[in-house]
């Protein structure tokens, strides 16, 4: 039984090395016949030659995954060696010589690739097996089966199959296991067409404008170091910039504030989201501003209106410049 059991483990480890490739061929609802052939390796208990099995497989695909299959197989041996006698149930001698061996069964199959071209499956049964001439107990014995296998599809309705199985007679814990490959006829129910494409018209897109920035004449809006409060300074500017404003009342307007070097990266970027909300708050409420005009955005430290040397100075000229909200006209 050793050599038995190579052979499973090799066919086993074939059929999961397999290439597997995308198309759905497994079908609900439809019928399959398989034809096959392969060789049969008896128990050497029985005394019988190994030799070849043909049969046919008609199953039935009850979901993608799950089958039904009916099967028939034969065997014709002959006893192996002459010059044993019967010592032990399930064993042929001499005066015997041609044996033969019909197994039927019905199988369950549980697909696990039911939308590839490759599909391998494990299978398990229950039936009988006739022996000719009979064996001790008689001439039919209950069979359990089970085993792997794999189809192979080269068109919609044709595959390619193999299988590996272990017919076990129960009564006497007898081993027939073997090899087959055969082909696959689907027949029944066929592949759903496609659907025909449905007309969509759809208006074309409209050209993607890009945003165009326009700098007019505002005024920067200046802020004392570390606040974002209006100062009086910066309302006299922003009086000056709302009559801009209303000479270009269709316009959308971007606040961007801004602020020097001195604090943390993080601070500098709060504190100049702050000074563009200042503006913002001021633009609707003194200038009657639309708030849909209005976009904010805080650049924090990292748009400089002029190059700070040393940032430590905080009351510098450059420090000061950079201490500001800008207004901006998107066309």
């Amino acid at each position: 039984m050793k050599s038995i059991y190579r052979v499973v483990l090799m066919a086993a480890a074939l059929v999961l090395i397999l290439p597997l490739s995308a198309r759905s061929e497994i079908k609900e609802g439809q019928f399959e016949f398989s034809p096959f052939a392969g060789y049969n390796f008896f128990e050497s208990r029985q005394n019988l030659e190994n030799q070849a099995i043909f049969g046919g497989r008609l199953g039935y695909n009850f979901t993608k995954n799950f089958a039904i299959e009916a099967v028939g197989e034969h065997i014709g041996s002959r006893v192996d060696d002459d010059s044993e006698t019967w010592t032990e149930v399930g064993q042929f001698a001499s005066p015997t010589d041609n044996v033969n061996i019909n197994f039927y069964h019905l199988d369950l199959l549980y697909h696990f690739k039911p939308e590839e071209k490759f599909n391998p499956f494990i299978a398990a049964g229950y039936g009988a097996a006739n022996y000719n001439p009979e064996m001790i107990d008689g001439g039919n014995m209950a069979i359990i089966n089970f085993g792997l296998g794999a189809k192979y599809w080269m068109t919609d309705n044709f595959a390619l199959r193999f299988d590996l199985r272990d017919n076990v007679v129960y009564d006497e814990s007898l081993h027939n296991v073997e090899s087959t490959v055969g082909v696959v006829f689907a027949l029944g129910r066929k592949a759903k067409p496609a659907p025909a494409p449905v007309a969509v018209h759809e208006p074309a897109p409209k050209p993607k404008v890009e945003e165009k920035v326009v700098v007019l004449s505002f005024e920067d809006i200046p802020f004392d170091f570390d606040k974002a409060d209006i100062n009086q300074e910066a309302k006299e500017i922003l009086k000056r910039n709302i009559q801009v404003l209303k000479a270009n009342s269709k316009a959308k307007i971007r606040i961007s504030g801004h602020a020097s070097l001195a604090g943390t990266e993080a601070y500098n970027q709060k504190l100049s989201e702050k000074r563009a909300e200042a503006v913002y708050e001021y633009l609707i409420k003194e200038g009657n501003v639309p708030p849909k005009k209005l976009v904010t955005v805080g650049y924090g430290e990292t748009r400089p209106a002029v190059h700070e040397p040393n940032p430590k100075e905080i009351h510098s000229k450059a420090a000061k410049a950079n201490m500001r909200v800008l207004l901006e006209i998107i066309e």
